[in-house]
């Protein structure tokens, strides 16, 4: 039997112990409301990170080259540019400026250039060089050095060409010599100086004399980005010797175009004559100068 000490014992430690809770009923998840996690609303779906992106929008493609409208802009004839661009020029070698048209032309950006030669009246270039491609010691090298090639051969030409010794500034090349042309490789190192021979510069003969004869004294123009432009002119030219050299290349650019097919439309649309150093004034198809007091001998003398 339990002593009176062992009875107080156990009831001072029934009255200690934690008092037993009720269990809890157990809740479903589903039920639960998520306190962490706040809802974001967009207020339409392209907001959203993963909402649909819009497509760039496309600039648009025009069809012809920009041009101006000429009704508003001051226009001069050809001894008020010439007066005005003199002035420009003052204390210049008049050897090193040029007279430059600049031939504006309504065209295609996709459709075809005009690109040729033409010999004007009073040259402007007088220093022409020329090299000729054609067989080594064959008698076609002998006829390129009679009329007064710089350079004749092939492998002769090739090597100065690799090495950069560019003594010429015109290039030829004969039929015969046109498959070593191509295997040289050195249509890179000619294309950027606009050296390289083809059929449709006419650089590529099988006749050498009627091609020196067309080269020497002829010029060579070209259409880029809607514009052909060439040297008219030296700083030193009389009025009427510019104005011819100007009259032989608008017919002769004319003429090109009349060529093309009818289904590229291209036209003149602006004339401009600068210099070296100097703007481009916009040509009215005019000869003589506003000024009543200047007269075109007054642009003759040297400045």
């Amino acid at each position: 039997m339990a002593s009176t000490q062992q009875c107080l014992a156990s009831l001072a430690r029934l009255s200690l112990s934690t008092p037993t809770r009720a269990a809890l009923p157990t809740i479903p998840k589903f039920l639960v409301p998520s306190v962490g996690a706040s809802q974001v609303r967009y207020a339409t779906n392209n907001s959203h990170k993963g909402g649909a992106k819009k497509a760039p929008k496309k600039k648009k493609q025009y069809k012809f080259f920009k041009s101006w409208d000429l009704s508003n802009q001051q226009q001069f004839s050809l001894c008020d540019a010439m007066r005005y661009l003199r002035a420009v020029e003052v204390g210049q070698p008049p050897l090193t400026v040029k007279y430059e048209v600049h031939v504006k032309l309504r065209t295609k950006k996709n459709g075809p250039v005009v690109r040729d030669r033409v010999r004007l009246p009073t040259p402007v270039k007088t220093d022409t060089r020329i090299a000729v491609i054609c067989p080594e010691g064959s008698a076609l090298q002998e006829e390129a050095k009679n009329l007064g090639a710089v350079m004749a051969g092939e492998e002769t030409v090739f090597e100065a060409i690799r090495s950069g010794n560019f003594s010429f500034n015109k290039l030829l090349c004969h039929t015969e010599s046109e498959g070593a042309l191509r295997k040289a490789n050195v249509g890179k190192l000619l294309g950027p100086k606009g050296l390289m021979p083809s059929g449709k510069t006419k650089t590529i003969t099988n006749n050498l004399e009627a091609t020196f004869r067309d080269m020497i004294g002829m010029d060579e123009y070209r259409e880029r980005n809607g514009v052909v432009r060439m040297a008219v002119g030296q700083l030193g030219f009389t009025p009427r010797q510019l104005a011819e050299n100007i009259r032989v290349f608008m017919a002769k650019v004319k003429s090109d175009i009349g060529k093309l097919d009818d289904t590229t439309p291209k036209m003149v649309e602006e004339v401009v004559l600068s210099t070296t150093h100097g703007p481009g004034l916009s040509l009215n198809a005019e000869f003589a100068p506003t000024d009543d007091k200047i007269k075109p001998e007054d642009l003759e003398s040297v400045m």
